[in-house]
């Protein structure tokens, strides 16, 4: 494995943040605080051809890999403007349509994914399943050569900014499983993906209120016989888990790469302050008690960084990546809290102060320890298949 950046990432690092530093931290607390998209920067990145750098080139985009969606994803929050439906909309469903999507699908939806002038986003979480995919009860009903939707989706992101939906659905009862789910002994009814557009007659959306700073806002969602055609089927009937895993490590990923962005960002302004603040006649910085959480936070988000390209690098050579993504969720993550957290301790009160806007990036990064997946599943995940442990649920 070579994790060394190339002359062309850097390039690409460095093309990215030319764009999002016209914008700033400014520009994201202004749209986080009044809970509105930031379409101006996410405009300028798809002209520019950064929102679909991981899309095949032949549908417009860059042909690249999740190397270079991760770098900028990174690369957008350490100047202080991370984009969650980047890691929505680019990482998971152009990833599962451009793999298991049908010529018919990558056709439709990946140009304008590619361009950045369409947005899918991901409906999986149910209020009452949680992170036990295995229990969801959406149902997609077979109607005629098409499909009935029916069901709630809950704490969807962006899907006022969205086209379309990538719906996961239980298409059968546990007694159909597929043969292959079968023999690895699980029997769980069979799970299949659905590209529902956004505009579906049937289909209700309510905003779901957060006290998060965020731009992008999250919605429950009411399928109530939204029909869709035989077209908006991705891949096989019932092969849906293995789709949506296919996804998933795309999503902790890139959701770790922003992290780690979120942290360089915050730790840079912090350094900055600490640097400049005199109170007993010497820079605050000068002081082991505000270096050293500094310190600690920039050595875990450089371990972090590290991680996060060893399974990139592992997801683009067809190797598994799953046990890297979530340890590499699992260290971003806490090494953004422990960044922000630190950084807010250097301000002292002006870390609450809205002139610094330190606030939006500990919430950015205090949600991402709990979503895409919360940390005590990723303990559940490593304990069992890294260490061989007795499965506890």
């Amino acid at each position: 494995m070579d994790f060394a950046e190339s002359a062309e990432h850097r390039d690409l690092r460095a093309a990215v943040a030319a764009i999002a530093s016209g914008f700033g931290p400014q520009y994201y607390a202004q749209h986080a605080a009044e809970r509105t998209p930031c379409d101006e920067l996410w405009t300028k990145l798809g002209e520019a051809g950064f929102i679909g750098v991981n899309i095949p080139a032949e549908y417009g985009g860059g042909g690249g890999g999740l190397t270079e969606l991760a770098l900028v994803c990174e690369e957008l929050g350490a100047q202080g403007t991370p984009l969650l439906l980047l890691v929505v909309s680019a990482a998971i469903s152009a990833e599962v349509i451009t793999r298991f999507g049908t010529d018919g699908q990558r056709a439709t939806w990946l140009p304008g994914l590619a361009a950045g002038t369409t947005k899918i986003v991901f409906a999986i979480t149910e209020p009452d399943a949680g992170s036990n995919t295995h229990r969801l009860s959406t149902t997609a009903t077979r109607d005629g050569d098409g499909w009935v939707l029916r069901g709630t989706k809950y704490y969807i992101s962006g899907v006022d900014e969205a086209q379309a939906l990538l719906v996961v659905a239980r298409t059968g009862p546990a007694s159909s499983a597929t043969a292959e789910s079968q023999k690895q002994g699980r029997n769980e009814a069979p799970l299949s993906l659905f590209i529902v557009p956004a505009d579906s007659p049937g289909l209700q959306r309510h905003v779901l209120p957060v006290d998060l700073l965020l731009p992008e806002k999250q919605f429950t969602l009411h399928f109530d016989d939204v029909r869709v055609g035989p077209e908006a089927l991705v891949g096989q009937e019932g092969d849906g888990f293995r789709q949506v895993f296919q996804g998933l490590n795309p999503e902790r990923i890139t959701g770790a790469a922003q992290c780690v962005g979120i942290a360089r960002y915050v730790l840079g302004a912090a350094a900055r302050y600490a640097r400049e603040r005199q109170v007993w006649d010497a820079p605050i910085g000068t002081h082991q008690g505000v270096a050293h959480p500094l310190a600690r936070a920039k050595i875990d988000t450089e371990l972090a960084a590290l991680m996060i390209r060893q399974a990139c690098w592992q997801h683009d050579h067809g190797e598994p990546a799953g046990e890297s993504a979530n340890m590499a969720k699992y260290a971003a993550a806490e090494a953004a809290i422990a960044a922000a957290d630190a950084a807010m301790q250097t301000h002292g009160g002006n870390g609450f102060a809205t002139e610094y806007g330190l606030l939006p990036y500990w919430a950015s990064a205090r949600l991402l320890r709990v979503a895409p997946v919360n940390r005590e599943m990723i303990l559940n995940y490593v304990a069992q298949h890294s260490l061989g442990l007795p499965r506890s649920y």
